[in-house]
């Protein structure tokens, strides 16, 4: 791959990751899988939240394809687990871009 392109990939993933930052139920769901650890239920994690169960789902898919929580199939269950080393890549590689010194 090439440099632009591996520019290209980050602003790609910076973008996704924002973007499902920007809506407070999901910061709600990141922080309900940090604080309940290992992994949470669909339906637990619905349950914490005034919202219908499609608008959770929609939530949870915009997290999963941000790469911010990973989905475990079990029969017709799915957990979700928190994944943070996409967060911590780009915020902190965000972070890292605005404070290199400039010569």
């Amino acid at each position: 791959m090439t440099a632009a392109r591996d520019g290209i990939a980050e602003v790609e993933a910076q973008d996704r990751v924002f973007q499902a930052l920007a809506h407070p139920s999901r910061r709600h769901i990141l922080v309900v899988l940090r604080a309940r650890g290992e992994r949470v239920s669909a339906g637990d994690i619905a349950r914490r939240f005034a919202c219908s169960w499609p608008t959770t789902s929609r939530h949870l898919r915009v997290l999963e394809e941000a790469g911010l929580v990973r989905v475990e199939k079990q029969g017709r269950e799915r957990f979700y687990r928190l994944d943070t080393r996409q967060l911590s890549n780009v915020a902190g590689g965000w972070i890292r871009h605005f404070s290199r010194k400039r010569r």
